[in-house]
């Protein structure tokens, strides 16, 4: 199974209320950051059975973006085991619950996120330190009860990547 972990893209500052929180939205940087990653993971051919997601706004408003730019076509599924004050246990009970699948996306948040990555990817039991910048996405190969982290890309590689494309072409559309 392959998981892609996905951390919510930018939502600018929390807010006070954590009612109100929860209803906080994508900004425009986060809106941005969901095309490239989502281009991006179309580009690498990423295949996801399932996209996961955290009920809350921000993370389903990412969900639905980068899911829309690599072509998902399924319904989105929101579980509790991906929201902010959820464990490492609710997180594997979620896993297990969809380990049918060949390839899952799950959205939440930081700190847990990048905790469930680390705690995933470390053999020695204890856990790997893998920090998920907002639109981050990491691609980990599961074997049984633990996974080997394929890659890691943040929305500001993508994006230079994507700049330097572009500006490799720039030099032959101007020749011709």
């Amino acid at each position: 199974m392959i998981i892609y972990f996905l951390r919510h893209a930018s939502a600018g500052e929390n807010l006070a209320n954590p009612r109100k929180d929860e209803k906080r939205a994508l900004d425009k940087e986060g809106i941005e950051q969901c095309g490239y990653v989502g281009r991006a993971l179309a580009a690498l051919e990423a295949q996801v059975d399932v996209i996961v997601s955290s009920p809350l706004k921000r993370a389903t408003q990412t969900a639905s973006l980068v899911g829309n730019e690599m072509g998902y076509e399924g319904k989105l599924q929101i579980e509790t085991g991906l929201r902010p004050e959820a464990t490492f246990s609710d997180f594997r009970k979620l896993v297990e619950k969809y380990a049918r699948q060949e390839a899952i996306m799950v959205v939440g948040h930081n700190p847990n996120l990048s905790q469930f990555l680390g705690a995933i990817i470390s053999d020695s039991g204890c856990e790997a330190s893998v920090e998920l910048k907002k639109g981050a996405v990491a691609k980990v190969e599961m074997r049984r009860s633990t996974g080997t982290l394929q890659w890691c890309l943040t929305p500001k590689l993508v994006r230079a990547l994507y700049a330097a494309a572009v500006e490799s072409l720039r030099p032959k559309i101007s020749r011709k």
